[in-house]
């Protein structure tokens, strides 16, 4: 049986969600771009990464730690390479540091063909996906990826979590070719610790095989889990691997204590995020066959792909937009009686009045 969901309308979701952020002490603008980035991941089904998501993470980590400085200002580290900057964010909401640090990639890219932002001292950004799709709406291919903000992952045949859960997201312009942008976004543990949290608060199991309890034992209960495994073993594991250096070439610190560990040590304790954008002209060798223009092509090679009887498989971000779609024709976002009673917990947290289920139509 699917799950039952409730239609809420966006206004009402981004009023909450900016009045629990200004709650807080972040300014209008953070304000806003966390309201924008928690509609756009729940109107694509990102359940993981939703509001509810980014302010916990705010409450354990953020704000109330001394992790995320509401107000804090970005400082653009002087380089010699035009098409790429360095931000130190200064741990400025991770929201609002992605979507400037996106726009600004498309930015270069429409000048020198590529254009890459790598942050240092940033504060968890969520979905990865989100800021990719972003840029793909406006006709770009983007990437991201970032270093989690707790070290959750064993490593391949190790024993304790060294790594994040560290995502990457790809997404491509192919809303005109096949109608919907693909996403390539994926944590690189078997499931992310939000998929955790979600199963929790839904009270169901985890997939074998993809977290460890205390003792490293294998469970699917995801009240005990303590640590996440890579997915594919020793692929998964690389992928993960890949984040973690980018980090350090960036200027990330030791993962073990990122967001957590003795304060005043001289250490790091923050995130980096890579945002790199290519403009679709700037890698168009123009020899497509049959006289087909890019997008043509671009949709042949995927029919290609789906053909010889492939034609059931799903492609990455059609679940999303499909998702999309459903909030779409029901005129509002989707949330659980579960998801609703966690943002009534947020709505008398930032005094503001509490949302009715009643007043909320099922959704189709």
């Amino acid at each position: 049986m699917s799950e039952t969901f409730y239609i809420v309308p966006e206004e009402q979701h981004n009023s909450l969600v900016k009045a629990a952020y200004q709650h807080r002490g972040y300014n209008v603008s953070e304000a806003d771009y966390a309201a924008k980035f928690s509609a756009y991941a729940s109107r694509h089904g990102i359940r993981t990464h939703n509001a509810l998501k980014a302010l916990h993470l705010d409450h354990l980590f953020g704000s109330a730690a001394g992790g995320c400085m509401p107000g804090a200002g970005i400082e653009k580290i002087s380089s010699r390479f035009a098409a790429s900057e360095v931000w130190n964010a200064n741990k400025k909401l991770g929201q609002a540091t992605g979507y400037e640090a996106i726009y600004k990639c498309m930015q270069l890219a429409d000048q020198y063909g590529i254009g890459m932002v790598s942050v240092d001292n940033a504060f968890h950004y969520l979905w990865g996906g989100g800021y990719v799709l972003e840029a793909a709406s406006k006709g770009y291919i983007a990437y991201t990826n970032c270093t989690a903000a707790l070290t959750e992952v064993v490593p391949f045949m190790g024993k304790y979590p060294t790594l994040g859960t560290n995502p990457h997201s790809w997404a491509f312009p192919t809303q005109e070719a096949i109608g919907f942008d693909i996403v390539i976004d994926w944590a690189t543990s078997v499931v992310a610790m939000g998929r955790v949290q979600q199963f929790l608060r839904e009270g169901l199991e985890l997939p074998p095989n993809a977290a460890v309890d205390i003792d490293g034992n294998p469970t699917t209960d995801p009240a005990k889990v303590n640590a996440l495994l890579p997915f594919g073993a020793h692929k998964g594991y690389g992928l993960s691997l890949i984040n973690e250096i980018v980090g350090a070439f960036i200027g990330g610190s030791l993962p073990t204590i990122r967001s957590r560990g003795a304060k005043g040590s001289g250490d790091k304790h923050t995130p980096c995020f890579y945002f790199y954008v290519i403009h679709p002209e700037a890698m168009s060798g123009g020899a497509f066959a049959k006289g087909r223009n890019q997008s043509e092509n671009v949709k042949t090679v995927i029919e290609d792909i789906l053909g010889h009887g492939n034609e059931n498989c799903l492609l990455p971000g059609q679940m999303e937009a499909e998702f999309k779609k459903r909030c779409e024709s029901n005129g509002g976002l989707l949330f659980s009686e579960k998801e609703i009673e966690a943002f009534n917990e947020i709505a008398t947290e930032s005094g503001q009045s509490e949302w009715q289920l009643s007043s909320f139509a099922k959704a189709n």
